[in-house]
């Protein structure tokens, strides 16, 4: 079991809306939303842990370590230029819901 959150409520809540969201894609996406919410849902499930666990968790900090795992993802060339663009634009618009 995991340990309780130390993360403020809006940041947990932000991250649950979050993965519901990521949820979602993949239970109706087509095959292309499907591929870019799991390559997204990988990275947010790593970072979005590791913030619950701050106390002095934001939603700003997430958007910064998401941005920098994917950036640092990218520049090891692990997916096509097109599916980056996709997988940040779905990150930009989670992130801001």
């Amino acid at each position: 079991m995991l340990p309780p959150a130390a993360a403020s409520e809006e940041v947990v809540t932000a991250i649950a809306k979050i993965e519901t969201s990521l949820d979602d894609v993949v239970n109706h996406g087509s095959d292309d939303e499907l591929f870019i919410a799991s390559y997204l849902q990988g990275h947010f499930a790593v970072e979005a842990r590791q913030m619950e666990m701050q106390e002095d968790a934001t939603v700003d900090k997430l958007n910064q370590k998401m941005l920098e795992s994917l950036d640092s993802a990218f520049a090891n060339n692990e997916l096509e230029s097109e599916d980056a663009q996709q997988v940040k634009a779905l990150w930009a618009r989670l992130v801001t819901m």
